[in-house]
């Protein structure tokens, strides 16, 4: 392990704002976000596969009322989120180290408002569908998470996850699905507020579009 890598795991273990296995929260924490750990009443949000956090930390500056919880099992790139929070004074977030696949052992059912999947790996390969965090396995465990009604975005650089992504939102029959493959050209892109991680970034200044969807979802399957 190299030595900032080090650095960024000590990090996560003195962080009050990193949840991860070893810390007592990270075992008595579901369904008590709001009492154990916000110490208030507003509604969560998630940012899956958050890398380094920036949606998260982006989201959370501009709606100081809503919480915000970014999940990754990379503790370098949580690090990094945890300390620009940290920086920026956001008592508002929170950085949840685990697969995304485990995310139950975490969250009641409908303990949360919203859920962003934002550039998630394509898994581009048919024999990787089912790790595609847009597979059936996976809204059907948001639909478990979100309350009724809660709101599932997606944002990708990926056509082909795209296009999947569709059609998989509207075989789960979620509501009021809205999508575009154009976003910073979309009536749509005012809901995002602009918001770009640097791999966003990058990626628009080359001249590719992004892809964004939101659907309502919760109701049990």
């Amino acid at each position: 392990m190299t030595r900032r890598k080090h650095d960024f795991f000590l990090h996560n273990i003195e962080s009050i704002n990193v949840i991860e296995v070893g810390k007592p929260l990270y075992k008595t924490i579901k369904g008590n976000w709001l009492s154990e750990y916000f110490k208030n009443d507003n509604p969560i949000v998630l940012e899956l596969a958050c890398g380094k956090g920036e949606y998260t930390i982006g989201l959370a500056s501009a709606f100081p009322a809503t919480n915000f919880i970014g999940v990754d099992i990379k503790g370098d790139r949580i690090a990094r989120g945890s300390k620009i929070a940290e920086r920026k004074g956001l008592t508002n977030v929170a950085f949840l180290r685990t697969d995304i696949k485990y995310i139950e052992e975490f969250f009641n059912e409908g303990e949360v408002s919203e859920i962003w999947v934002t550039f998630p790996d394509p898994h581009a390969r048919p024999r990787q569908e089912k790790h595609r965090l847009t597979h059936p396995h996976f809204l059907a465990l948001y639909k478990r998470l979100l309350k009724p009604g809660g709101t599932l975005h997606l944002k990708t650089d990926s056509p082909e996850l795209f296009a999947y992504s569709v059609e998989q939102v509207k075989s789960a029959n979620c509501v009021d699905l809205q999508y575009t493959t154009d976003l910073y050209t979309s009536s749509l892109n005012e809901i995002h507020l602009g918001i770009k991680t640097t791999y966003e970034q990058l990626f628009f200044d080359k001249g590719f579009t992004i892809n964004y969807l939101q659907c309502k979802m919760g109701a049990v399957l």
